[in-house]
């Protein structure tokens, strides 16, 4: 059924002792589960196997108490027990074919053990490294302890074996991993057999991959997550020197895993990184070994998939977040689907789940970490309920993902849009800066709606409670968005503060309009998300001199969760915007605006000729509040359910708004819980006393 330009990427691929049946290789990849969230993460891996990946890994899995990066919650193997756990994973990734791999990881520099309380081990003795400048430093390795490293990691392989495990992949990429501390000289200053030259450097890898083959390696891939490039010059591990590396040792494990030397070069979203935006560095790499290479980049389109198997760039097509917008991805190819693809946008939200240490989101896939809590499969929808008709009012993300979500359950859908287009907010600020790739929330699902034969699009209906209670429909479900408050009200202030009139100004509804202030122009950013710096870059490109001001003490403070808060405030700073950090906004006068320091209160003042104002958002929730006050006449109407949802209901990413909708159509004409929770959970067993 595929098209044969696609039938590379579904040749098998020998990885030492084990053959994956097909290049569609999901690396290894954090979703907010853990050692918290076994069986979620199971089911999750679970249903891309049935997707049609050839390789599944889980995300790091800590191989020992002494080195663990608590708050962050990943996988545990530290004693035996752990290991009815990971054999779940093991068991759901083969379940369809597919190879199983476990990643084992020791953070060393990276690991600040504040659960267990150990003294950290590194490489040499340097500060922790994490988010949050941890005031916690580690120690460095002695010779007896590289020997119990060593023996720890022979250990945890052993207990992966005995877990069902095809694959092992050893970390050393994105600045976490033992082995690139040891590669690197920032973080390897040690005068012994273990540091100085790139040979000594290497030695501890070898070791632990001879060890792992005596061990496991006859039946085990044994895989090596190597950094790309730590882009810090002569001092880190660079691509010259990663080439050297392989070229010394290029028979070393069965299969070179290549990523960036940072998480945030490696993962950048689509605002600054481009598909394949990895491939000069990974280009040529494969001529210095007889091995294998896998290596990433956002790859979303199959053609640029067989571009990098043809071109000898790569021999798998190493894939994380695009295996969470669609599991199905390998499949849809394979069966000639791709229009049908969900393809990733390249926004980062999948990460914040680890980041904020709560359960991972996908703005494209909402069943995403729901397979096994909610029961939720990506691409089957639950039966249909008793009602037959629905009116989705709204076309925005949680409106176009209920009305597609509905339809594959079998109502039939009337989608009242009161404007000429689709998407709502997400129409508008695709054609914002770096924000293109998002408009494939709408695309995706305006697609699969015009396949549906039971959904009927309006445009230019702007709807009223009369109109909404004279049509007739059995359920109505308001996804009616939310506006930019003008009045400054957001986390500074709770009330509106002093504006004098004469001041223009403009909120991003009003820029996204096509409206534009003159003169210099002061952003006022209390959303702290990416909307007030995506703006900034915006005026700037057109000429305007631009400043930004935010009460946090970043830039986008909360982008941090999406690894791209540093690359925000490098661009506009690069591009002559004049960032004020530490300093609210109390009032907006003429000709100027008035900050406050947010720790002394201290005023100042700024001049300008007009203020963008980017705070909180206001929900469209008029019809609803009307529908409400008109419930008398429900049944008489025929009207068993009116429900607000998405930004109308509560403003938030867009992947707050897919998943609303998507679990409004799910759970229609559902059973009522009561007190009881609308999801699974499992629960620490007591130890006897």
């Amino acid at each position: 059924m595929r098209d044969p330009r696609y039938d590379i990427l579904f040749t098998p691929l020998a990885i030492g002792p084990v053959t994956a049946k097909n290049r569609f290789y999901q690396v290894p990849h954090c979703n907010g589960g853990g050692y918290r969230d076994p069986s979620a993460a199971a089911a999750m891996r679970g249903v891309k196997a049935e997707g049609g990946w050839g390789v599944i890994f889980t995300e790091q899995c800590e191989i020992h108490h002494t080195s663990e990066i608590t708050p962050f919650i990943e996988l545990r193997l530290w004693e035996d027990q752990d290991i009815p756990a990971i054999a779940r994973m093991a068991e759901k990734m083969k379940s369809h074919g597919a190879l199983a791999g476990i990643q084992l990881a020791y953070s060393g520099v990276n690991g600040p053990n504040f659960y267990t309380r150990e003294v950290p081990l590194a490489v040499s003795a340097l500060p922790i490294r994490t988010f949050t400048n941890d005031p916690v430093q580690a120690r460095a390795l002695t010779k007896s302890d590289i020997r119990d490293l060593r023996r720890w990691f022979v250990n945890a392989a052993r207990r992966s074996k005995a877990a069902g495990f095809d694959l092992i992949c050893l970390y050393g990429a994105h600045g976490f991993g033992i082995f690139q501390h040891f590669l690197s000289r920032a973080t390897n200053q040690r005068s012994d057999e273990y540091g100085g030259s790139l040979e000594n450097r290497s030695r501890f890898a070898r070791e632990v991959v001879a060890d792992l083959r005596d061990a496991v390696g006859d039946t085990m891939g044994l895989t090596m997550r190597v950094s790309l490039d730590e882009t810090i010059g002569e001092l880190g591990f660079s691509n010259a020197e990663l080439r050297d590396f392989i070229e010394m040792n290029g028979d070393l494990p069965d299969m070179w895993d290549l990523a960036h030397g940072t998480w945030e070069d490696c993962s950048g979203p689509s605002r600054f990184k481009e598909e394949a935006a990895q491939e000069v560095l990974v280009r040529g790499i494969r001529a210095l070994t007889s091995r294998p290479v896998v290596g990433v980049g956002r790859f979303t389109s199959p053609d640029v998939m067989v571009r990098m198997l043809k071109s000898g760039t790569l021999d798998a097509i190493g894939c994380a977040r695009p295996s969470i917008a669609d599991p199905f991805l390998p499949k849809k190819i394979e069966e000639a689907r791709p229009e049908d693809i969900r393809e990733c946008i390249g926004c980062n939200i999948c990460i914040t789940g680890d980041m904020t240490h709560g359960i991972s989101r996908c703005t494209q896939n909402p069943t995403f970490m729901e397979e096994w809590r909610k029961g939720w499969h990506p691409e089957q929808m639950n039966a249909k309920g008793q009602s037959e008709r629905v009116l989705v009012v709204g076309a925005g993300p949680a409106g176009l993902e209920a009305t597609r979500a509905l339809a594959e359950r079998g109502y039939d859908v009337a989608l009242a849009e009161a404007g000429n287009a689709l998407g709502g907010r997400v129409a508008r600020e695709r054609m914002l800066p770096g924000l293109s790739a998002w408009g494939r929330v709408a695309d995706y699902r305006a697609y699969q709606i015009g396949q549906k034969p039971n959904v009927e699009v309006y445009f230019d209906s702007r709807l009223d409670a009369a109109g909404i209670v004279d049509f007739g429909f059995q359920h109505v479900c308001i996804a009616t968005g939310a506006h930019w408050r003008r009045d400054g009200v957001s986390r500074q202030h709770v009330v509106p503060f002093p504006i004098d009139p004469a001041m223009p100004l403009f909120t991003p509804d009003d820029l996204m309009a096509g409206l534009r202030p003159s003169g210099r122009v002061v952003i006022y950013d209390d959303d702290h998300y990416y909307m007030g710096g995506v703006l900034a870059e915006l005026l700037r490109r057109e000429g305007h001199e631009v400043t930004i001001v935010t009460p946090s003490a970043y830039l986008s403070d909360w982008t941090v969760n999406t690894l791209e808060q540093h690359a925000i405030h490098r661009r506009l700073a690069g591009m002559g915007v004049e960032i004020v950090l530490n300093r609210g906004v109390t009032a907006i006068g003429r000709g100027e605006v008035t900050t406050n320091c947010t720790y002394t209160g201290a005023p100042s003042p700024i001049g300008c000729d007009a203020v963008v104002m980017v705070a909180s958002r206001s929900p469209e929730d008029a019809l609803y509040r009307d529908l409400l006050a008109r419930e008398a006449e429900w049944a008489d109407a025929g009207i068993l359910s009116v429900k607000l949802i998405g930004d109308a209901e509560a403003p938030g990413p867009i992947a707050w708004a897919t998943y609303a909708g998507h679990r409004y159509a799910r759970e229609l004409d559902g059973a009522e819980l009561g007190d009881a929770l609308p999801f699974r959970r499992e629960v620490t067993e007591l130890a006897p006393e």
